[in-house]
């Protein structure tokens, strides 16, 4: 059975969209500095397409085999955040207007566990380096 015209249109219209959008536009190549911080970008996506035809039915036998058609497709791409890794530790800074106080609250915690952590080792470090009385 021969392809219908609109199966190529189709096929066209997805392998573009599948070009402009793969893993690497939601969660970007890595970036490294120079004192060895990676930043990884995130972003949204958001894409959608549309395709459409008829054939031409006509009493006329030239107009048999004629057919019209056509598809679009839009893709929105948002950077919502950023991936920072540094030493191990991963830290995440988001883009967006946190107007929500959960959002805000866990958007800084991790960043709140790091401070403890580095608290609590410090104060474990503390009474070894005290001097001893004799």
């Amino acid at each position: 059975m021969a392809e219908h015209p609109i199966q190529g249109l189709m096929n066209v219209t997805m392998e573009k969209i599948h070009q402009m959008v793969d893993s690497n536009t939601i969660i970007g190549k890595p970036i490294t500095t120079e004192d060895g911080i990676t930043i990884l970008p995130v972003s949204k996506v958001s894409f959608g397409f549309a395709s459409g035809g008829t054939d031409f039915n006509g009493k006329n036998a030239a107009n048999k085999d004629l057919f019209g058609g056509g598809s679009g497709a839009g893709v929105n791409i948002q950077p919502v955040a950023f991936l920072v890794i540094k030493d191990g530790c991963v830290r995440t800074i988001q883009l967006s207007d946190s107007s929500n106080s959960i959002d805000r609250a866990l958007t800084m915690l991790p960043e709140l566990v790091e401070k403890l952590t580095a608290l609590v080792k410090k104060d474990d470090k503390a009474p070894a380096e005290e001097p001893k009385a004799e």
